[in-house]
């Protein structure tokens, strides 16, 4: 019985001091990527603001949030560095292999899915 109670610290304080570490490792990263910004990185904020870094200052950075609008923000409301999705999608595009088309139940194969320009849109939502 004198035994229970030495276990019973360790089982509840051994997962705190991983939860700890987890969390002290979580900040480095985020202070890591804050420290590294630099112009013309896309960004977003923690409250969810999309922008492209135009300068940058010690405790700051500017935010190009659209065309000509610039506002100010303190580094750390900074939550992640945005990846170019075309360029992604260019790797990916690269690397990919072929690949037999898709087939539905019955075996027949199915169309590949068409994106449609801007224009086909626009003409498409407003014929209603």
């Amino acid at each position: 019985m004198e035994l229970l109670f030495p276990l019973l610290l360790v089982a509840l304080l051994v997962p705190m001091f991983l939860g700890v570490r987890r969390q002290k490792r979580e900040a480095a990263k985020v202070t890591e990527m804050q420290d590294t910004l630099k112009a013309g990185d896309q960004v977003i904020t923690t409250s969810g603001l999309y922008g492209t870094v135009v300068d940058l200052d010690d405790t700051t950075v500017d935010l190009e949030i659209a065309e000509e609008v610039v506002t100010t923000w303190l580094r750390a409301a900074i939550r992640e560095v945005r990846v170019d999705t075309e360029t992604v999608a260019d790797e990916a595009d690269a690397d990919t292999i072929a690949v037999e088309p898709a087939a539905d139940a019955n075996g027949a194969h199915v169309a590949d899915a068409v994106e449609e320009s801007a224009a086909q849109t626009e003409t498409r939502l407003t014929k209603d």
